[in-house]
């Protein structure tokens, strides 16, 4: 038992140097101020000082705080959730415009009581955001939705940038690590947004270190590109607290970088991967050709 303790005490790689500024505590306090949410605070998120100090990024979650699915690797509460705040847009893209922000990413826990999973929200916030701040492109982050087509539809209709939806690990592993939530239909509803837009970059992540094996993480390549999805996050899964999964192995800098080459080499537009990526992790970095794309259409 002492030898498998000392194999996961966590490595020096995985530890980071924290960054409080004043453009840290300030945005902190603005979030406070207007009453929102960021999932970098609520899932305990490794890279929140160097978002918040130095890129001045930040991923606002819609929707409340409170999720209905008890995800066994996520740190956000989970229950069942009290309101709807209509009025959560407008105050989110206030802040995008405060911290002059080019590219955000808006996520949310998941609403299994509205029937359309939050969808009219995220649309609302995306047209509030373009409203306040044109040329800021929008990546949306958020559940299945239960595999509603039509609320999909609801929330393509507003054309964000880049549509993400992470299948969180292999397939073999999916039952233990996700709540509610299946490796097929979260394939369906990637490839379901291709057919709705096909120019719009659709993007997935996969957390390492929960017990999968490397065949299993390509496979799970293999999927993704054959529902055509554009980018790909590999990142290590670190236990929020005693009660979540616990860390099967940590995985070396050298292995996030072969997982990269391969990535790219089999087709991918885009691939992160390494110790402390997140889904979000350098969005902003990953989204050029749409800002481009989406200035050029607005200056026609």
């Amino acid at each position: 038992m002492a030898k498998q303790q000392e194999h996961l005490r966590k490595p020096e790689w995985l530890k980071i140097k924290l960054n409080t500024n004043k453009e840290y505590t300030g945005l902190k306090k603005m979030m406070r101020e207007k009453r929102l949410h960021t999932v970098c605070e609520e899932a305990k998120c490794p890279n929140i000082h160097e978002c918040w100090a130095s890129r001045k990024t930040a991923t606002f979650m819609i929707l409340g705080d409170v999720c209905t699915r008890g995800c066994r690797f996520c740190a956000v509460k989970t229950g069942m959730p009290t309101e709807l705040d209509w009025q959560e847009p407008e105050r989110v893209a206030e802040s995008v415009e405060l911290m002059g922000l080019r590219h955000v990413v808006v996520t949310a826990v998941a609403r299994d009581d509205l029937k359309d999973g939050g969808a009219a929200v995220f649309a609302e916030t995306i047209r509030a955001i373009r409203r306040r701040v044109p040329f800021c492109t929008v990546e949306v982050l958020p559940s299945d939705m239960k595999g509603d087509y039509e609320s999909l539809h609801t929330l393509m209709d507003a054309k964000p940038d880049i549509f993400n939806h992470n299948i969180e690990t292999v397939r073999r592993l999916t039952k233990r690590v996700r709540a509610r939530a299946t490796y097929d239909r979260s394939l369906q509803l990637l490839k379901r947004v291709k057919e709705i837009s096909p120019n719009t970059p659709t993007k997935s992540s996969i957390m390492v270190g929960l017990g999968e094996e490397k065949e299993e993480i390509i496979q799970a390549m293999d999927d993704l590109l054959a529902h055509d999805v554009d980018i790909m996050t590999i990142g290590q899964y670190l236990q929020p607290t005693k009660k979540h999964l616990e860390v099967v192995r940590y995985y070396h800098p050298d292995e996030f970088a072969e997982l990269k080459e391969i990535a790219l080499e089999k087709g991918f537009r885009h691939c992160e991967a390494g110790p402390l990526v997140r889904s979000s992790y350098h969005a902003d970095e990953q989204v050029n050709e749409a800002a481009r794309k989406r200035q050029m259409q607005m200056e026609e």
